[in-house]
């Protein structure tokens, strides 16, 4: 999978500006803004080539053909008011096409990648991914929003000027004709070399992100380890080699637009030289070599400006790249075409492993489990216990099916879940996590996660199980009260508890709990752990501990050991074998009797 991200990534360093297709895919959505934005921009450079035909009327009309120069100075006052119009138009419909683009861009994204795999977020780094629904969806919104636009523009106003001018002077108009194309291959020649610049450049600034992510999250053990002076640098460190990227993507598009726009003017300035020289001959008028003089002028603006957009859709085709490897890639768990239904009605529910094995995508040469089997039938406690590194949290990992194991079969019901929908399964399954997950929402929005349409008095009954009641209370908001990121405004007992309140309000028939009670000090231990006793009364339940003493009154305790279960009874009958277990329970209650 590593492989595959790095050859993905180096097959879109190459992208090109192809890649911005996946734009029109969501642009296409809205052909009302679309028709509006094209009709103004057509309309805008209509009239902004229409200006130097003025200027011709009035020099050769009002100035020497005895006319009435007010009325061709009027007639310039109305194309400028018909461009004014025309432009206010065009920039409200490309912004809003930009904006809206965005937006749908960023929901794609997210919707994929919450079906993705945790292996996904193992291979990927979550601040690196937040990085590219930043950075990058800002480059899509300024493609969208303006550069595009922008391009579009100066090539109407180009190919319409080249057009206009081949009717002043034809004779003119083909020899600035004759430096186009080189003008388009110093563009081609230079544009790959910034493509692959502004893909590296992107990919800086998303390490830049990811690491101030990294260590803001964990201020507290850097400053308690006096580690500011290395992060400190390590940073500065990620900025120069953003910066040194950047500076090469910067100084090769000021390379090319110097060269466009030499080109360019230097092609208008030979060509108003044999102009002058035509109309000192008298083979064309005055206000003729004026009008093309600022048509020229606009044609080489827009050419010129060519360039510089050039290099903002390269850079913009870099970010789609980016952005497109996220919203396309497949999960590796997904519902099957035709998924069988998981039978059992409320509180029954038969969970079993059968021989199997796993090694995480990440450590492929190490197996996490190996050959297990393990029966754990409707409204039994299971309690897995064993060194750390084990394999406890993987059997509960492969219980959800966030992976799938290499060999052997886990089924629920007699369904293979490999079978099953990944949401029907998940349905029927309440967590506690050992690292408990607070939102940065309120306390009502983080309780009710486990039952979304849960009602207060519901959320209540929840918290007081828990033992959560009290301080939810406390807080000066009630359930309206903001927890800040990560629980930041809670204790760690206090973080569990909601936890282990939102299990609660789940009320699945299985029940996995993982080092649920390992926050709490003794006294809420206690308390919660009646509350755990009510609630795993007719569960399937499944609980990893550390504490021997938590895991006692199960019905069965397995004890794991480098993946492979070596023992397998209740609390006494272990005890009594004088194994990996009464070794374990020995140095746990080395003060008190174990049996």
């Amino acid at each position: 999978m590593a492989r595959a991200e790095h050859s993905s990534k180096a097959e879109t360093a190459r992208a090109p500006i192809g890649s911005l297709s996946m734009l029109w895919h969501f642009a296409r959505r809205y052909p009302g803004r679309i028709a509006g934005a094209l009709l103004a921009l057509t309309i805008s450079s209509a009239a902004t080539l229409a200006i130097p035909s003025g200027f011709k009327l009035v020099i050769d009309r009002g100035f020497t053909g005895g006319g009435n120069i007010d009325r061709w100075f009027q007639y310039l006052f109305l194309i400028v008011l018909v461009l004014a119009i025309a432009t206010a138009f065009r920039f409200y419909f490309v912004s809003w096409l930009g904006e809206r683009v965005v937006a749908d861009i960023r929901s794609a994204t997210q919707a994929n990648l919450l079906r993705q795999a945790p292996a996904f977020f193992e291979e990927n780094r979550p601040s690196e991914i937040a990085s590219r629904m930043t950075s990058d969806t800002a480059i899509i919104d300024q493609v969208v929003g303006s550069t595009v636009s922008v391009a579009l523009r100066n090539l109407v106003t180009g190919i319409g000027g080249l057009i206009y001018l081949f009717a002043l002077a034809p004779k003119l108009a083909g020899l600035l004709m004759l430096g186009i194309p080189v003008i388009v291959l110093a563009m081609v020649a230079l544009g790959r070399r910034v493509r692959s610049l502004s893909r590296a450049s992107q990919d800086r600034l998303a390490d830049v992100g990811s690491i101030t992510a990294e260590v803001l999250g964990a201020m507290k053990i850097v400053q308690a380890f006096g580690q500011e002076a290395r992060e400190a640098a390590r940073f500065d460190a990620t900025v120069d080699r953003g910066f040194m990227t950047a500076r090469r993507r910067i100084l090769l598009r000021s390379v090319m637009t110097a060269v466009v726009i030499a080109l360019v003017f230097g092609s208008i300035t030979a060509v108003m030289w044999q102009g002058a020289v035509d109309v000192a001959a008298g083979r064309l008028s005055g206000g003729s070599i004026a009008a093309f003089v600022l048509t020229g002028g606009l044609v080489a603006g827009a050419f010129g400006s060519l360039s510089e957009t050039w290099g903002d859709l390269l850079r913009g085709a870099g970010a789609a790249s980016r952005l497109y490897e996220l919203m396309t890639s497949a999960p590796q768990i997904s519902p099957p075409t035709d998924p069988v239904r998981i039978p059992g009605e409320g509180r029954a529910a038969r969970l079993c492993f059968d021989d199997v094995v796993f090694h995480y995508p990440t450590r492929p040469d190490q197996a996490a489990l190996r050959g297990i089997t393990l029966d754990v039938m409707p409204g039994e406690t299971v309690a897995v216990v064993g060194p750390s590194g084990a394999g406890k949290s993987t059997l509960i990992q492969l219980a959800q099916r966030f992976y799938d194991p290499q060999a052997g079969v886990v089924s629920l019901n007699g369904v293979p879940l490999t079978h099953a929908d990944p949401a029907e399964v998940r349905s029927l399954m309440a967590m506690v996590p050992q690292d408990s997950v607070i939102f940065a929402a309120s306390a009502r929005d983080n309780l009710r996660y486990g039952k979304w349409d849960a009602s207060d008095d519901q959320i209540w009954a929840a918290a007081r199980a828990a033992n959560a009641e009290a301080f939810l209370r406390a807080l000066p908001d009630g359930l309206d009260s903001q927890l800040g990121e990560g629980g930041a405004r809670l204790s760690g007992g206090q973080r569990q508890r909601v936890s282990i309140a939102r299990a609660v309000l789940r009320d699945a028939p299985i029940l996995l709990l993982d080092e649920a009670t390992s926050a709490l000090d003794a006294e809420s231990e206690r308390l919660v752990k009646d509350a755990l006793d009510q609630l795993m009364k007719g569960r399937t339940t499944i609980v990893i501990a550390h504490r021997l003493a938590t895991v006692r009154a199960a019905d069965r305790i397995i004890v794991l050991d480098e993946g492979r279960i070596v023992e397998q009874g209740n609390h006494a009958t272990l005890v009594a074998e004088q194994g990996l277990y009464s070794r374990l329970a020995a140095l746990q209650f080395q003060d008190a009797p174990i049996s």
